[in-house]
Formats: C-alpha cells, structure tokens, sequence
C-alpha cells in the first residue's frame, strides 16, 4: 500500500480517536451535573419532609391549647352548676358542657392523627436523609473519578496530538486539504473500497473506478466524494478448485439382461 494512504488512514483513525476523547472529556461535566441534581432533589425531598414535622408539631402545639381552653371552659361551667336557681340554667350549662367534652374529643382525634403522620413522616425523613448521604458520597467519587479520568483525557490528547503533526507533514498539502475539508463535512475523509462499493456511503463504485483501486490508486467516491482506496489484506480469499467431474460418474450401473427375458 503506498505510504500516502498508510498516513491517511493514520491520519483518520488519530482524528476519530480525537473526537472520541473530546466527546468523553465533554461528558465529564455533565455526569457530575447529572450526580449534583440527584443530590439536590434528594436534599429538597428532606427538607420538604422537616418542614412537615415542624407543621405537624405546630398543629399540636395548637391543639393541646385549644384542648386546654375547652378543659377550662368545661371545669367553670361545672363549678357553675352549684348555683344555678333554675332547670333552664342547668340545662343550658350542660349543653355547653357537653359541647366542650364533644370539642376536646375531636380536637384530641385530630392530635392523634397528627401523631400518626408525624410516625410516619419521621420514617421518611430517615430514609431521605439515608438518601441523601449516599448521593453525597456518589456524587464526590463522581467527582474524583472525573478529575482523575480529566487528566487522563488531557494526556491522551497531547499524544495524539504530538503524532497528528508528525502524519500531517508527510502528507501532500493538496491530498491534506482534500482530507480536512472531507473529514470536517461527511466525520471522515477516507474509506476503504470493498467488494465494489465503499465502505462510507455503501454505494456501488463503477468496474473502471474499482480496477483502478485495485491497481493501487487513490480515488474519489462518485457520491461521497470521501478518498477511495483499496486494501489486498480485505481481499475475499480464492476460492478452493473444485475436482473436475468425471465423465459418466453418478449414472446409475445398468444390470446386465438376463438371456430369454
């Protein structure tokens, strides 16, 4: 194979694996990006949850008042059943009394519920602080994994670097520009022709085109325009000579006829 094409292909597989780096290098941020939004839902989730706990103490802070008022309430209208002087007095002081006992009732349903919710919110609260420990920790071995990984992207890069300039100048500058104008608008700039057609686009090359491959020559893909060449060493191996056919093998043996038949 000419050098020319051995320092193009060189060439190419330096450029994919460039792009390769600097598309995982690009990525890094945004694992870490995905690793801290995790965190903050997970820290927005706990502190939603608290805020719960702390409305809940709230309500039964409020509760255990209201409780407390209506025991009073309850405990003056008694003291007053002593000298009430007619029925009408001491119906009408039962009915507020019975209507304190009614409201502390509920007001005490009310403060078991809130307990059961405060039960139930403490689990969550547990758990979300749990979560939000171990995407912590995720999220700083993200970020040592990605500096680590950075460094070595960084290194990667100088190396092929370093051989990208040494290929690009043992190339022709015409062959070069074909090259980066290519590679810049189709992602490569050289393919490999097989079994008549090329290895970029998949379209069929014409029986001069392909001849002149294989003779070793460099040319332009009719419908790609991508640098064509042909490689021996992907060549589809010779057939294996089949025996030549032996004249009259195969034919059934005719039994001989018998006399008088």
């Amino acid at each position: 194979m000419q050098e020319r094409i051995e320092n193009l292909i060189k060439l190419q597989r330096i450029e994919l694996d460039r792009a390769r780096l600097n598309q995982e290098a690009r990525a890094l941020p945004a694992e870490s990006a995905q690793a801290e939004a995790a965190l903050g839902a997970a820290e927005r989730r706990s502190a939603d949850v608290s805020a719960a706990l702390n409305r809940e103490d709230s309500i039964r802070t409020r509760l255990e008042r209201e409780i407390d008022g209506h025991r009073q309430k309850a405990a003056r209208f008694r003291a007053q059943l002593d000298a009430v002087k007619t029925p009408a007095q001491a119906e009408a002081i039962e009915h507020e009394i019975q209507f304190a006992g009614a409201e502390i009732e509920r007001l005490e349903n009310e403060e078991f519920a809130s307990l059961e919710r405060t039960e139930a919110r403490e689990a969550e609260l547990a758990e979300s602080r749990a979560q939000v420990e171990l995407l912590a920790a995720s999220l700083e071995a993200v970020r040592v994994r990605a500096a680590a990984r950075q460094q070595e992207l960084v290194a990667e890069l100088a190396a092929l670097d370093e051989d990208r300039g040494d290929i690009r100048q043992r190339i022709d500058p015409e062959f070069l520009n074909r090259f980066d104008r290519l590679a810049s608008a189709r992602g490569t700039g050289i393919a490999r022709a097989e079994n008549q057609q090329c290895t970029g686009c998949r379209m069929g090359l014409r029986p001069q085109t392909w001849n002149q491959l294989r003779e070793g020559e460099l040319l332009a893909c009719d419908s790609c325009q991508r640098l064509l060449y042909w490689d021996p060493a992907f060549a589809p191996a010779p057939k294996a000579p089949q025996p030549e056919a032996v004249p009259g093998a195969g034919r059934a043996i005719r039994k001989p006829r018998q006399a008088g038949a």
